[in-house]
């Protein structure tokens, strides 16, 4: 995605850290008033915000509106939720740090690091280190095996907030 400078946005846009809103300081067009909330979410489920026809994603501008630089690396939503754009819920992390914090989103089984063992009732507890997946056990229930997944992300991932 394209970037802006740094001026550019201030004069265009206003950030609230608390809320992680953009709020439009001009006028865009006959149906964007100033003052309107800015931001499309796009198909990824991440807000964009198009400036001056570029597309820019709200959490790396929320970034740069607060530290006066673009991100290094990777805007890890630390909550999980793409929309939650405020200061303290963002972290520029490495591509593998921001793997590392991943949410569980659906599907039978409520917790990540845990599967189901086929044709058992059994269930298997794993996590990914240096490239490769370390079996951590069989349990008798999920709630055990995500709990030897926790305890091993302690040690496995120090950097992921949970």
């Amino acid at each position: 995605m394209s970037k802006i400078d740094f001026t550019s946005l201030k004069t265009r846009l206003c950030y609230d850290p608390q809320t992680g809103k953009f709020t439009w300081l001009v006028r865009v067009n006959s149906k964007v008033p100033s003052g309107s909330i800015a931001g499309t979410v796009m198909s990824t489920g991440y807000l964009h915000i198009t400036i001056k026809g570029k597309k820019l994603l709200a959490h790396r501008l929320a970034w740069f509106y607060t530290y006066g630089v673009w991100p290094t690396n990777q805007i890890d939503h630390i909550n999980g939720k793409k929309l939650d754009n405020r200061i303290n819920n963002l972290r520029d992390v490495s591509a593998s740090e921001n793997l590392r914090n991943r949410h569980k989103t659906g599907g039978n089984n409520p917790y990540i690091g845990v599967s189901r063992i086929k044709d058992t009732l059994l269930w298997q507890a794993h996590i990914g280190f240096d490239g490769k997946q370390k079996n951590l056990g069989r349990f008798k229930t999920a709630e055990l095996a995500q709990i030897a997944y926790l305890d091993a992300k302690k040690i496995y991932h120090p950097t992921a907030p949970h």
